[in-house]
């Protein structure tokens, strides 16, 4: 008998399991149900690809049984089984810090939190809300030692080498006191119905029952043991839809997701000809939590013929879509398919290709609140989309949202263009550190007073790079405001009288920055503020800084024109100072002001305050 102390954090999460996740106890079934059901899809794969059990007779199956006398609970199944080492990995400790995970995104509303135990890999724990004293009687098939993992919640557990016939695990659970309402079968029915009732394998309840025999002084009452079905037990995906309720489908999500709430979108298509295939797809409402780490899990399960085969293969759907959740089950894959077979196979990249543009016109028609609630979700990964899926790249155009500086809320292309000037053909943006730096830019001035709508792009990392590649919606060109004259009522002489008349003020501005501004020169889009700068866009260098920053590696500035409004009182003011010291102390206050307009910093911060010091105290 070895005692073993659990991993950390999964102490901490027993006393979260004991304390406070209470509110919805009897998803411990659903959790471990779940589990049974995935180790039978194990073996089920295994059956089929290793010779040693093909002849084997066998069905999956789940058996719970209800006590009434030992006040115990028991669930059971023939799937897979596990070894000592897999009950040190599954259940002594998580691999892949799914505990820590799980703990740092607890709320504190123990309904939410009850809702992140499947999500993050923790289900097994979640007996501890319902009992302090749990078996677990394992096999693993092909192998002739069984094991039994023994704990009481408390810290410790114990793993033993024990008999067990066949390949599988029972899951022996002693209920605590006040639980015992998980002994009748109709409260454990109602669960499994409302959890587990598209479990594709049998869920067999075993209990007792009261039963009378004779009439009258002679009617004798007993307990009978009996045995029932308690879910449907059939592959949702493989019924028919008009056959099937929208609770059907809400019932299998939140089996799948292990979450209460509803999808926000679900697709069920079966398409029949050359290739057959049937795809369920979900939109959840809420953004899965591993959805922007590296090592994120997919969602996609495949079948073949109704058989699982992985849930592990992140080349079903592009990337970009790995929030979507569901099933896509073949027709045409061989049943013994390997994972060797599924790489680059032709039949899984038409259904690729089909799903994902089913699923992306599915996106599109959502409407009002719907659309507001996915924008809100997963508008970064359509953008991320735009630049890795160009066969698909219309599609996500008529998704893709930015915010306004004209509407509230975000808009699509669709949305600006039924707005701007069908002449032009021209959608303006702006690409920046946050929606206030782009606000509040000196650069939006000429568009407001034109009244012309700008589309601010505030995730800088990724519209630096995605604006560009995006080119033209529906041959409107997108034009970005940095890179253009703005809006005008000046002829190009009188701009060209202007620039001569401030020349002496641009040239004295430029020796002082020198190599800091490319150029010095007046401009007319500005309004209210003095000055302003913008990039070189024509630089190799333009739109980089920010994709070299993602590779961790530094590249320098792309460099900035320094732009002065004219009509400025201070500009005129500046044109006519003689005082050299303040002339060049100024000169950077414009510059590096302009610069925080924009969300850049200067790059000498103690300069620049000795700088706005100095002149500050001159004017008083």
């Amino acid at each position: 008998m070895a005692k073993h102390q659990f991993q950390t954090e999964i102490g901490q999460l027993l006393k979260l399991m004991t304390h406070s996740l209470y509110s919805n106890k009897e998803i411990f079934i659903r959790e471990l149900v779940s589990n049974s059901s995935d180790a039978i899809d194990k073996f089920n794969y295994m059956k089929l690809t290793d010779d040693a059990f093909k002849n084997d007779d066998w069905s999956g199956q789940i058996n719970i049984n209800l006590d009434e006398e030992d006040n115990s609970l028991t669930i059971a199944d023939n799937g897979i089984g596990m070894n000592e080492e897999d009950l040190m990995n599954n259940l002594g400790t998580i691999a892949k810090s799914g505990t820590k995970a799980f703990v740092e995104n607890l709320t504190g509303d123990a309904k939410k939190d009850s809702n992140l135990i499947g999500q993050f890999g923790v289900g097994f724990y979640s007996v501890f809300m319902v009992s302090d004293n749990v078996e677990v009687i394992t096999k693993k098939a092909g192998e002739d030692q069984a094991y039994k993992f023994a704990t009481d919640g408390t810290g410790e557990f114990e793993i033993t080498p024990v008999t067990k016939e066949a390949h599988g695990t029972v899951m022996y659970i002693k209920l605590k006191e006040e639980e015992k309402e998980f002994l009748t079968k109709a409260r454990v029915e109602t669960v499994v119905k409302k959890y587990s009732n598209h479990i594709a394998y049998p869920i067999m309840m075993h209990f007792k029952e009261d039963e009378t025999t004779g009439e009258g002084d002679d009617a004798v009452t007993k307990k009978v043991k009996k045995s029932e079905q308690a879910n449907a037990a059939t592959a949702l995906w493989s019924v028919s839809k008009n056959d099937l309720t929208k609770e059907d489908y809400i019932e299998f999500f939140q089996n799948m997701a292990h979450v209460d709430e509803e999808p926000l979108k679900y697709l069920h298509n079966k398409v029949e000809g050359g290739q057959e295939f049937t795809t369920l797809f979900y939109i959840p409402k809420v953004a899965p939590m591993d959805m922007n780490r590296a090592d994120y899990t997919s969602h996609i399960k495949l079948y073949v013929k109704r058989v699982f085969i992985t849930d592990d293969d992140k080349e079903l759907l592009p990337t970009y879509l790995r929030f979507v959740m569901g099933v896509i089950d073949s027709e045409d894959l061989p049943l013994n398919v390997s994972r060797e077979i599924l790489q680059d196979n032709k039949i899984l990249a038409n259904i690729k290709q089909n799903a994902t543009k089913k699923i992306l016109q599915a996106i599109k028609k959502l409407k009002g609140e719907d659309a507001d609630i996915f924008t809100s979700q997963y508008n970064n990964l359509i953008k991320e989309g735009i630049y890795t899926d160009y066969i698909n790249k219309d599609l996500l155009l008529d998704i893709v949202k930015y915010k306004s500086s004209t509407e509230e809320g975000m808009v699509s292309f669709a949305d600006y263009v039924s707005r701007a000037d069908s002449e032009k053909k021209e959608i303006y943006y702006m690409v920046g550190e946050s929606e206030q730096v782009l606000r509040n830019s000196p650069l939006l001035e000429a568009y407001k007073k034109a009244n012309i709508e700008v589309l601010l792009m505030d995730n800088k990392n990724e519209d630096t790079i995605v604006a560009p590649m995006i080119g033209e919606y529906k041959e409107w060109e997108l034009k970005d405001i940095t890179a253009i004259d703005a809006p005008d009522s000046k002829t190009d002489e009188e701009k060209e009288e202007i620039s001569k008349e401030f020349k002496g003020l641009t040239d004295r501005i430029k020796e002082v920055l020198g190599e800091t501004v490319k150029e010095v020169r007046t401009t007319s889009r500005l309004t209210s503020s003095p000055s302003c700068v913008v990039k070189d866009n024509s630089s190799p260098l333009a739109g980089m800084e920010e994709m070299f920053a993602q590779m961790g590696k530094a590249m320098p500035e792309t460099p900035l024109y320094l732009e002065l409004n004219p009509e400025h009182e201070m500009i005129k003011k500046l044109d006519k100072l003689e005082n050299a010291d303040i002339f060049a102390d100024m000169a950077w206050i414009l510059f590096d002001s302009a610069k925080l307009s924009e969300g850049l910093e200067p790059k000498d911060k103690s300069a620049f305050a000795a700088r706005v010091a100095r002149v500050a105290t001159e004017a008083l």
